[in-house]
């Protein structure tokens, strides 16, 4: 399994690589010992990223796997998807025409949009915002009759152009205050694959367990308080269009798509995950925030509810991995570690 992502100095000019985005939890440094934990008798037929995040592992697996099966619950991450992986064709020189009309219109005046009036000289400059939803109304009027597959690609990099540029530190839990200088908008694609065998959800992990089969099975849940639909609120507005009133300093709509893994009762949740899947491998990515100082940041399954629930499905072992953890600098992971559990279903 590898994972070829696009290095800091070309991104100027190349387009966006599925990993070219700032995500809490994300697992590019992990990709390696994610493959070497797949013993050489696990057949590679099917690979099931069920919490797949950033897409990064699902990614990887395509050059090992005959098909892959990507889940989430963001609106914003599942367009991403299909944006890089989804079926059907699509045009690159239409693509390629959009993106040039949208440099030309967003180096001119514009009107105030929706999202300029929620999140300029907040996330984003005002010129950027203004920038940002011209673009997103453009492709929602489809005046460039966009297929599935393309609507998805351009909407794809829009979101991955405006995270690049966000007044973050990585999610949208907050603005950054203070700034100086915003940076400035530059719309560019996503780089898309052609004719992959990906299967593509928008589902609870945990019934999504009960309709799949698969060969491998990645698992990496939040394991703390921190709702990732939360922390993405802004790209989940941009994705989903549907702009609502929006509340607080964050500027976040009405709560959806909350996670029980991120709640008391994880485990149970974990647990029954688990024992409904059909597969012959699993593989459980955690980390040692368990300890942290920060009530938010500490994990809702423990280490030994982790091993003891995966014992119970097949031999289980344990790989421990120095990793440094993300973070907006305000908690300190000293020794931090990712844990890798591998287990050969009985």
């Amino acid at each position: 399994m590898s994972f070829i992502d696009v290095p800091e100095t070309r991104l100027k000019v190349a387009p966006f690589n599925i990993g070219n985005r700032r995500y809490i939890g994300g697992k590019s440094l992990l990709l390696n010992a994610i493959a070497d934990s797949i013993p050489d008798h696990i057949p590679r037929r099917s690979f099931c990223d069920i919490f797949a995040g950033t897409g990064v592992v699902g990614a990887a697996a395509f050059s090992d796997f005959k098909s892959v099966a990507l889940n989430d619950l963001l609106y914003s991450n599942e367009v991403i998807y299909k944006g890089f992986f989804g079926k059907g064709t699509f045009s690159q020189t239409k693509l390629e025409e959009f993106r040039n009309d949208m440099s030309i219109r967003s180096s001119k005046q514009i009107r105030h949009n929706y999202f300029s009036r929620n999140f300029s000289g907040k996330y984003f400059s005002e010129t950027s915002a203004k920038a940002i939803g011209m673009i997103r109304e453009t492709i929602e009027a489809n005046s460039y009759d966009f297929n599935q597959r393309e609507r998805a690609i351009v909407l794809a990099s829009l979101l991955y152009s405006s995270d690049r540029i966000a007044n973050t530190v990585g999610h949208y839990e907050a603005y950054r205050k203070g700034v100086d200088a915003f940076k400035e908008f530059e719309f560019r694609l996503i780089s898309p694959s052609r004719d992959l065998k990906a299967e593509i959800h928008r589902k609870d992990a945990n019934l999504l367990a009960r309709e799949i089969k698969s060969d491998v099975v990645y698992i990496d849940p939040p394991y703390n308080s921190r709702q990732y639909s939360r922390f993405y609120h802004v790209l989940e507005t941009l994705t989903k269009w549907d702009k609502p009133v929006l509340e607080g300093v964050a500027l976040k709509p009405p709560t959806e798509n909350i996670s029980k893994y991120c709640k008391v009762g994880a485990a149970e949740a974990f647990e029954d995950l688990i024992i409904n899947l059909d597969t012959r491998l699993i593989i459980v990515s955690y980390n040692n925030t368990y300890a942290s100082k920060s009530s938010s940041s500490r994990n809702k399954i423990s280490l030994e509810e982790i091993k003891s629930i995966l014992k119970k499905k097949g031999k289980t072992r344990t790989k421990k991995i120095p990793h440094k953890h993300f973070t907006a600098g305000n908690t300190d992971f000293d020794n931090h570690l990712e844990y890798l559990f591998i287990t050969e279903v009985d």
